[in-house]
């Protein structure tokens, strides 16, 4: 399993920042989408967050759009990796 950083090095996310895992993969609904939200509310600014899951997070982009973040998603073969970061 390829670490945090690397997949971050995959992303536009900044590589220079502190970063966060969470890993909601054996979560079910809302519980991803809940936790990933409250675990950016905690973070400073300057943290990436990585969320590991086993799906694309789809309903928590908007969310994300909404409160001003970036993000991208890398889909693997044993999971899907989503960056998250404050401009």
């Amino acid at each position: 399993m390829q670490s945090a950083s690397s997949i971050v090095d995959r992303t536009d996310a900044p590589d220079d920042r502190p970063q966060e895992t969470i890993d909601v993969r054996s979560a079910g609904p809302p519980e991803p989408l809940q936790r990933t939200l409250e675990t950016l509310v905690e973070l400073p600014d300057e943290t990436v967050l990585v969320q590991r899951n086993d799906r694309v997070p789809q309903f928590l982009f908007p969310k994300l759009d909404d409160r001003g973040y970036s993000y991208e998603t890398v889909e693997r073969d044993n999971d899907v990796v989503t960056v998250i970061w404050r401009v």
